[in-house]
């Protein structure tokens, strides 16, 4: 890169704004919310936030397509209702697969209207999918936050139309997905009674 440094580093971060911005937006779309603090807000937007804020803690310092990655993640989950796809594992896998690739080519259109470059587009795209996961460092940190952003917000309200039995499947495979880094991130967590139990039998058999 040529030119003042400082120039340089406004414009890449008008161009991450914007693009955060744009995000937003899409999610804000869903007609689906939650309440937090006594007002409401779409589901899918509060996740990629808490994805961001999760990033920044996990990985202070992430670069900045990590960064971005993170907050397109779901922007179009809710595009593709789970019961247009066929019921059994191997329904679901192709559910994921197709909503995996309409995220990669939702960011990527998004990134290229703000004006972020071919090289960055691609990264996120992949991160998104997450392709060759266990080999590559940034993609296991997006997997990581995933996880956590889970376990924190999400798992306690899941778990409630669940058994036990059920919840100790899910969690081994929700481990299984997570690096050493993300499990002891995941034990310091502040979750309730059942979910701290069940997160035991889980990881040590141990009911």
């Amino acid at each position: 890169m040529t030119g003042d440094p400082r120039g340089e580093a406004t414009a890449g971060a008008s161009l991450i704004a914007a693009a955060f911005a744009r995000f937003d937006a899409i999610n804000a779309e869903d007609p689906r919310s939650e309440t937090v603090s006594g007002s409401r807000e779409p589901k899918e937007l509060l996740y990629a936030r808490r994805m961001s804020e999760r990033l920044a803690d996990f990985e202070p310092g992430a670069s900045e397509a990590l960064r971005l990655a993170a907050r397109a993640q779901h922007i179009a989950r809710w595009r593709i209702p789970r019961a247009d796809y066929p019921a059994g594992r191997k329904g679901y896998r192709a559910w994921r697969a197709k909503l995996m690739r309409l995220h990669a080519e939702i960011s990527s259109e998004v990134l290229t209207e703000v004006g972020y470059g071919e090289e960055t587009v691609a990264t996120v795209a992949r991160l998104i999918r997450k392709q060759g996961m266990r080999r590559d460092p940034d993609a296991q940190t997006l997997e990581d936050v995933v996880c956590l952003v889970f376990l924190e917000h999400y798992f306690e309200e899941f778990s409630a139309g669940h058994g036990d039995a059920k919840l100790v499947g899910i969690l081994r495979k929700t481990w299984a997905k997570m690096s050493d880094r993300g499990r002891a991130a995941a034990l310091r967590l502040r979750l309730g009674a059942r979910a701290r139990r069940i997160i035991r039998e889980a990881v040590d058999g141990n009911p």
